[in-house]
Order: C-alpha cells, then sequence, then structure tokens
C-alpha cells in the first residue's frame, strides 16, 4: 500500500464534512474567476492545494483566521471582504488620525492600481447637468473600457472630456487612496478591438440588461493620491 503525503502547510478539510456553499465559498469563487485564476493557481498562492481551495468553495467551511488572511491575500482583498462582514458597513466613518496627510501618487503607481479593481466612477456632462456613473471596467493597454447601453448617458456623452475615478478605503487604518484619470471619452467601433476587449472581460456588468456598447477613455491626465501616516 502506498502512503500519500499530505502538505504540511494544506489545512486538511474535516472528513464528512457539511456540503453546501456559503458566503464565503461564493465570494472566494467570484474573485477567484474575477483575476483569472484556477484552485490549483490559488492554492499555489496561498500555500494550500486545489483540493483545499475546492473544499473551501463549496462546502460550510470554517477556516482559521491564518488560513482566511493567507487566502485573501493571496486574492489581493481583506479578510471582511472575503468573509462579507464588510458588506453592510458603511465606509469612512472611523476617526481620523492626527498624524496623516496627503501624499500624491506616481503615474506608475496609479496605472498599477487601476489594474487592481474592477468597479470605478466615471463623471459626464449631459444636458441636465454632470453625472457620475458607477461601471465595471478593465483596463486596456493605456486605455480604460466599459460596457453600456447605446442609449445610456455614458454612451451620449462621446467626444467629451470625462473623468474616470477609482478608490480604496482603509476604516481600520482610518487610510486609503483615490486614482483620478481624465481624457475623452470614445466609442469601441473597430470590429477586432470589440472581440479582443469582449474576450478579455471577466464578467458581465452588474447592472445586466444589453450593455454591449464598448466605450473607452484614453487618459491624458492621471494623478492619485494616499493618505499617509506620518511617524
Amino acid at each position: 500500500m502506498i502512503a500519500v503525503k499530505s502538505n504540511p502547510r494544506t489545512p486538511m478539510p474535516p472528513s464528512g464534512g457539511t456540503t453546501g456553499r456559503t458566503d464565503l465559498g461564493r465570494r472566494l469563487a467570484a474573485r477567484r474567476r474575477e483575476l483569472g485564476l484556477s484552485r490549483e493557481e490559488l492554492g499555489r498562492r496561498c500555500g494550500a492545494d486545489g483540493a483545499y481551495i475546492t473544499y473551501l468553495e463549496e462546502h460550510a467551511a470554517s477556516p482559521s483566521f491564518g488560513t482566511l488572511a493567507q487566502v485573501a491575500d493571496a486574492l489581493g482583498v481583506r479578510v471582511d471582504d472575503l468573509t462579507g462582514a464588510s458588506a453592510g458597513r458603511v465606509p469612512g466613518r472611523s476617526t481620523a488620525r492626527r498624524d496623516t496627510g496627503l501624499v500624491p501618487l506616481e503615474e506608475d503607481e496609479c496605472r498599477r492600481l487601476l489594474g487592481t479593481h474592477g468597479v470605478g466612477r466615471i463623471a459626464v456632462f449631459t444636458p441636465e447637468g454632470p453625472a457620475v456613473l458607477p461601471v465595471n471596467y478593465l483596463i486596456a493597454g493605456a486605455d480604460i473600457a466599459f460596457r453600456t447601453a447605446v442609449e445610456a448617458l455614458a454612451a451620449r456623452a462621446a467626444g467629451t472630456e470625462v473623468a474616470f475615478e477609482i478608490d480604496n478605503i482603509d476604516d481600520v487604518t482610518a487610510g486609503g487612496w483615490s486614482v483620478l484619470a481624465v481624457g475623452e471619452l470614445e466609442a469601441v467601433t473597430g470590429p477586432e478591438e470589440i472581440r479582443h476587449l469582449t474576450a478579455t472581460a471577466r464578467s458581465q456588468p452588474w447592472a445586466g440588461g444589453p450593455r454591449t456598447h464598448w466605450m473607452k477613455v484614453t487618459p491624458i491626465r492621471l494623478t492619485g493620491r494616499r493618505v499617509a501616516h506620518q511617524s
């Protein structure tokens, strides 16, 4: 009989564990797919294996905080985001610290941060006045691209200068950062470019409906700021 050795760093699923997906499993699977990772790839990132990731996604698992922290770090999120504990929490209510200040971000850092998110806000001018619209987006080379409906406000703003913004808020440290891109909004019309964007997109727009009209912003100005704690 051949003995099978398990990875000593891999938590072992309890035998006879409860089946049934939990909010943790759903969030873990959704974030993993968003990053384009297989279960085996995610397992390697956090020192586990594909079988354990499968267990976390498909069973009512209760992993230790240390395991959750490793998985969350591998997915680029916080433990509260992974478990859903922060879903109903209004951000920005923690007490401000005295030893903080705004630090400008370099353009390379702004571009890197743009690639870490999937939802941002685009500010456009309309006949009724300015509007800020949340959109699911992706980065395609130097462009910020998103899908909308042909008759939507964002589509009607083609040819005008717009602003696109993302941010991150950390209530634990009363810190965060924001990135702002400014450029002209254009409709994507080239068939090859549309095929590439559609193939690259990892999810459909959350708003649903026939949102197949691709738009893009090529930033002519890209700036960012971070709330930094002074030592």
